[in-house]
C-alpha cells in the first residue's frame, strides 16, 4: 500500500470463471480512508465477485490487489453467523477490546442501530433477518476496519430503519473507506464519492 490514506488499491485486474470470457480486464481502483465508492450493474456483471476477490477468496487472473483490514456486511445475514452460538459469543470471537471498552462501544451502536441488546444472546435462528442484519453491521463496526465491504446491507430492513443505517454506515468514513454494492442508484448517488458501473465496463 503506497500511501497511509489508501486502503484498497487495485491495479491492473484481470479475472474470468472461464478464462477466455473475462469479468475484469485491466480493472484499476483507488479507494482512500474517508470516502465511498458504489459498484453498480445488473445481476452477473460481477459486484459480488469484485467483493470475493478483495476478501482473498478469489485469486485474480492477472494484476495485484492491495488491502488494509477488512469487515464485511453481506446481503444475506444468516451466512454471515454460525448457527450454533448467540450474537454476542461471535462478537466476542472477533474483538480484541477490552470488556468495558467493548461494553461500551457495544451500547452506542445499538442504540443507533435501533436493536434491542436482548438480541444480542440470541441465536441467529432465533432473529428475524433485518434484526439480524443489524447484529451483523454491529459486528463490522465494533471491528475498526480501514475497509468496510457493504453488499446490500440493507435489503432486509424496512425503508426507515434502513435511512437509519445507511446513515450511521455513511458516518464511519471517518474512520475507513467504504466499498459499497448496491442496485439502488438514488442510493448510490446520494452517498458514492465515486459511482462505478460495471455495465458499463463489459460493454466495452
Amino acid at each position: 500500500m503506497d500511501t497511509n490514506d489508501t486502503v484498497l488499491k487495485i491495479e491492473n485486474l484481470s479475472f474470468g470463471y472461464d478464462k477466455n470470457r473475462l469479468i475484469y480486464e485491466n480493472f484499476n481502483l483507488e479507494l482512500k480512508r474517508g470516502k465511498l465508492i458504489s459498484i453498480v450493474g445488473s445481476s452477473g456483471s460481477g459486484k459480488s465477485t469484485l467483493f470475493e476477490l478483495v476478501s482473498e477468496n478469489l485469486k485474480p487472473l492477472n494484476g495485484t490487489i492491495n488491502v488494509k483490514k477488512i469487515s464485511s456486511i453481506y446481503q444475506d445475514p444468516y451466512s454471515s453467523f454460525h448457527p450454533s452460538f448467540s450474537i454476542i459469543e461471535q462478537i466476542d470471537d472477533v474483538i480484541n477490546f477490552d470488556k468495558k471498552i467493548l461494553e461500551k462501544e457495544i451500547e452506542k451502536n445499538i442504540k443507533l442501530l435501533n436493536l434491542h441488546k436482548k438480541f444480542l444472546y440470541k441465536r441467529p435462528h432465533e432473529l428475524s433477518g433485518g434484526q439480524l442484519q443489524r447484529c451483523s453491521i454491529l459486528r463490522a463496526l465494533l471491528m475498526k476496519p480501514d475497509l468496510l465491504l457493504v453488499d446490500e446491507a440493507t435489503s432486509a430492513l424496512d425503508n426507515i430503519v434502513a435511512v437509519d443505517v445507511m446513515k450511521l454506515i455513511v458516518e464511519q468514513l471517518n474512520n475507513c473507506g467504504i466499498l459499497l454494492i448496491t442496485h439502488d442508484m438514488s442510493l448510490a448517488k446520494w452517498c458514492s464519492d465515486e459511482l462505478i458501473d460495471l455495465n458499463k465496463i463489459t460493454e466495452k
